[in-house]
C-alpha cells in the first residue's frame, strides 16, 4: 500500500515527476512563496484562516475546530469540482501546506479515498524552505562561475541574453530578482519576496550542469530589496571575471532603450533621482531633474554616467572582485544586437 506521507528530501529530488504539486495553504502564504509550479487550492482561504484561528483564540479549540473542518470539507468539494475535475486515474499529485498537519492531510485523505496515488509532504512548506535554505549554502560551490563586469550601459545583461541563445549556462540574477540592480533599476514589476526569490534561485541553480561553466553578472549583496546568498556572493567574488567595454554613446543607447519606461513616467524617475540627494547633495540632483524635465536625455544619461554610476563602479569593482584586474577583456563597438550575438558566441566557445 502507498505511504500517504513523503520525506522532504526525497520529494524534492522527484519533483517533475509528481503532475501537479498541490498548495493548500491560502492565498496569502501562496503569493508569499511556494514549491516551484504549484497551484493554490486554498482549503482554508485568508478570510477563513484569520477567523478559524480567533475561533480558537477566543472560544475553543474544539469549536475552532468543528467550524474549520466544514469550511475545508466545502472548499475540498469545490476544487474537486473545478481544478481537479478533469484530472484522470492515474494522476499523481504531491499536496502540502505549512507543516504538513491537517489541512494537506485532509485534502490527501479525500485524494486518497477516491483512488488518486496522492501523497503529503512531510513538513510541508517549512520542512522544504528549510531544504532550500542550506541547499543555497552548499550549490554556489559547485559550479565554476564566470562573473561578467563592466560600467553601467555596458550591456552586461544583453550580454547574458546572448549567451544563453547560443547554450551557455547563464544564471541572471536580475531577471530572477525583477530588477536591474541599481537605484535606478526598478521595473514595471514588483519584486518578489525575499524566500520566492530564493526559492526560484535555488530551483535555476538546481537545472545547472557542474561540469560546464557559469556565467553570471557582477552584483553588489543586494538586488534592489532581495539579498543574494552569503554563499553565493563571496563565490561570485572570488571568480574569474569578463570584462564587457562599449563606447559611451553606445551605453547611453542601450540604458535609454533598456529604461525607457522611465522616460514615459517622469515622476517615478524623479522619486528615484531623490534617492540620491544623501550621496551627491541637491543641487546635483537637481541638475539631473532639469535635463530630464526638459527631455535633454542624452545629456541627462552622460552625466549619471560621469557624476554617478562611473565612480562608483570603479570603486567598488577591483575592491569586491577578485578577479578583475585580470580579466579578460572585451570590446564591443556597439550596442547593437549582433554584436553582442557575435561577442556571446565566441565567449561560450573559449
Amino acid at each position: 500500500m502507498l505511504r500517504a506521507t513523503m520525506p522532504c528530501e526525497e520529494a524534492v529530488a522527484q519533483l517533475q515527476a509528481f503532475d501537479t504539486i498541490i498548495d493548500v495553504r491560502s492565498p496569502a502564504e501562496f503569493a508569499l512563496d511556494h514549491l516551484p509550479g504549484a497551484v493554490n487550492c486554498p482549503v482554508l482561504d485568508d478570510q477563513q484562516r484569520a477567523l478559524v484561528g480567533t475561533m480558537h483564540k477566543t472560544d475553543s479549540a474544539f469549536a475552532a475546530k468543528r467550524h474549520g473542518a466544514a469550511l475545508v470539507a466545502r472548499n475540498i468539494a469545490l476544487h474537486l469540482e473545478r481544478e481537479l475535475a478533469d484530472k484522470p486515474r492515474q494522476w499523481r499529485p504531491l499536496v502540502y501546506c505549512w507543516r504538513g498537519g491537517q489541512r494537506s492531510g485532509a485534502m490527501v485523505h479525500v485524494l486518497s479515498a477516491i483512488g488518486w496515488p496522492a501523497r503529503q509532504l512531510e513538513g510541508g512548506y517549512r520542512a522544504f524552505r528549510r531544504h532550500v535554505v542550506a541547499d543555497l549554502e552548499a550549490l554556489p560551490r559547485r559550479f565554476r562561475l564566470r562573473i561578467v563586469c563592466g560600467p553601467t550601459g555596458s550591456g552586461k545583461s544583453r550580454l547574458l541574453r546572448h549567451l544563453a541563445n547560443c547554450g551557455a549556462q547563464v544564471l541572471d540574477l536580475e531577471e530572477l530578482a525583477h530588477h536591474r540592480g541599481s537605484v535606478l533599476g526598478a521595473l514595471p514589476m514588483p519584486q518578489p519576496s525575499q524566500k520566492a526569490f530564493e526559492t526560484q534561485l535555488w530551483w535555476a541553480m538546481r537545472a545547472l550542469d557542474p561540469r560546464r561553466p557559469v556565467f553570471a553578472e557582477s552584483e553588489s549583496r543586494k538586488v534592489g530589496q532581495l539579498r543574494l546568498p552569503d554563499a553565493l556572493i563571496e563565490h561570485m567574488r572570488a571568480s574569474d571575471c569578463v570584462q564587457l567595454q562599449l563606447p559611451v554613446d553606445a551605453r547611453v543607447r542601450l540604458l535609454r532603450d533598456e529604461y525607457a519606461h522611465f522616460e514615459a513616467d517622469g515622476a517615478a524617475l524623479m522619486r528615484q533621482l531623490d534617492c540620491l540627494v544623501a550621496l551627491h547633495g541637491r543641487a546635483r540632483v537637481e541638475g539631473w531633474k532639469r535635463l530630464a524635465a526638459e527631455h535633454r536625455w542624452d545629456e541627462m544619461v552622460r552625466r549619471l554616467l560621469d557624476e554617478h554610476y562611473d565612480p562608483a563602479y570603479q570603486r567598488s569593482i577591483n575592491r569586491n572582485f577578485q578577479g578583475a584586474a585580470g580579466a579578460v577583456q572585451l570590446m564591443l563597438g556597439s550596442e547593437a544586437e549582433a554584436d553582442f550575438a557575435r561577442a556571446a558566441a565566441a565567449l561560450a566557445a573559449d
